[in-house]
């Protein structure tokens, strides 16, 4: 297995290509992206971040035995889809953020309605990666597993969409506005959509790439989502306690604005205590992968310990 750094440098090399070869492609031809909106796709794109997600997928395949090296695509498409989620959150309509990954946030530099664009056409641009990657593949090696590539693409598309993240970040969106109970129901269900459907996608598309049984689904299922939940536990701990200048983007903004947050349900100690119990949880969900899944039980680790 790789590290999440080696794993997040091959994420970030694929997105380097994508976009030179849409840059390239573009030449002057009226129905290739125009220049405006690829700078304003590749600048959220490319400013940095972790590449967890891409680095999760990449991670399950290489974990199922599978070779990693053919989901570059998939990995590189899931965080296109991610980042798009985030040019949008940051809209004034939403978060109304200015910072993210340590730098003006897209509607900032581009303009709010040009930043609306980027999203949509980094979500678009996404699946048409996704469709030209499997008929590539195929054309390539006609016994591809065509079935599991498109059922991994489902998965994606399902999590990321109006049963997974946006579903979410209506609820967020909702009770922030008061047309939804603050509760601690409905907080699991708008972290479970906003946070934990991407690594569910992450993850379970990786075993659909890889051919995993219907147990191992289910193991990669449970591990993401109680991965998505630790996550969102913890960002909300660093919302109240981190300085700005490490996290990367505003804090304290959640607490200022209302939002439904896991320290407005369970206070500090009791967010400490859901972030343990979560992560024990995580680890506990690949028991059945034994020693080959170490990369996700580091990741746990490194999560409970996160400053950033």
């Amino acid at each position: 297995m790789h590290s999440l750094k080696e794993y997040a440098r091959m994420a970030e090399n694929t997105l380097e290509d994508i976009f030179r070869e849409s840059r390239e492609e573009y030449a002057g031809a009226m129905y290739r992206i125009p220049p405006l909106l690829l700078d304003s796709m590749r600048y959220s794109v490319m400013a940095g971040g972790k590449r967890l997600r891409p680095a999760m997928l990449l991670a399950t395949v290489e974990m199922l035995g599978g070779d990693f090296r053919s989901a570059l695509i998939p990995a590189a498409a899931l965080e296109i889809i991610h980042t798009y989620s985030l040019i949008h959150d940051d809209l004034p309509g939403m978060d109304n953020d200015t910072l993210r990954r340590g730098r003006p946030t897209n509607h900032v530099v581009y303009g709010v309605g040009q930043a609306i664009l980027a999203g949509d056409g980094l979500l678009n641009h996404a699946f048409t990666l996704l469709l030209r990657n499997a008929q590539a593949q195929l054309e390539k090696n006609p016994s591809f597993d065509l079935p599991g590539y498109l059922r991994a693409m489902q998965i994606i598309a399902a999590n990321a969409g109006a049963e997974g993240m946006i579903a979410g970040q209506t609820i967020d969106l909702a009770c922030e506005n008061g047309k939804m109970p603050s509760n601690a129901q409905m907080l699991e269900a708008m972290q479970l959509g906003k946070t934990s459907c991407m690594f569910i996608g992450a993850m379970q598309a990786g075993g659909c790439l890889a051919g995993a049984s219907s147990l191992q689904m289910q193991a990669l299922f449970d591990y993401a989502r109680a991965f998505g939940l630790l996550f969102q536990a913890v960002d909300d701990l660093l919302d109240v306690e981190s300085d700005p200048s490490v996290l990367g983007k505003s804090v304290g903004k959640d607490a200022a604005s209302g939002k439904l947050t896991c320290i407005g349900q369970y206070g500090l100690e009791g967010t400490r205590q859901r972030a343990k119990e979560l992560a024990e949880q995580g680890i506990a969900a690949m028991e059945i992968f034994d020693e080959r899944a170490e990369f996700f039980r580091d990741l746990i680790r490194e999560m409970v310990n996160r400053k950033a």
